[in-house]
């Protein structure tokens, strides 16, 4: 894995995109933090699900069964005006 700096990879994008092309991950940073990471794409192009299949049935990972719930609270009902009309 190869880390380089915003700046560097900007300078020298090409060189970075043949490192990606063999294989390896590019680690991007931004003041000595990881902000991005380029990765090859996947050459298959198989989804997400066939490629954790393997660890599924070696019973290492479960798939979700239920929807992910994402915090979004219900509706309400709030007395007085709507703010359509307020504005």
């Amino acid at each position: 894995m190869i880390t380089a700096g915003v700046k560097d990879v900007k300078n020298q994008f090409s060189r970075y995109l043949s490192f990606v092309k063999k294989g390896e991950d590019v680690l991007v940073t931004e003041r000595g933090k990881v902000i991005a990471r380029i990765i090859c794409e996947n050459p298959q192009k198989t989804s997400l699900r066939q490629q954790l299949h393997p660890l599924v049935m070696e019973g290492l990972i479960a798939f979700p069964t239920d929807e992910i719930d994402k915090g979004v609270p219900d509706p309400f009902d709030v007395p007085g005006k709507p703010v359509s009309e307020m504005v």
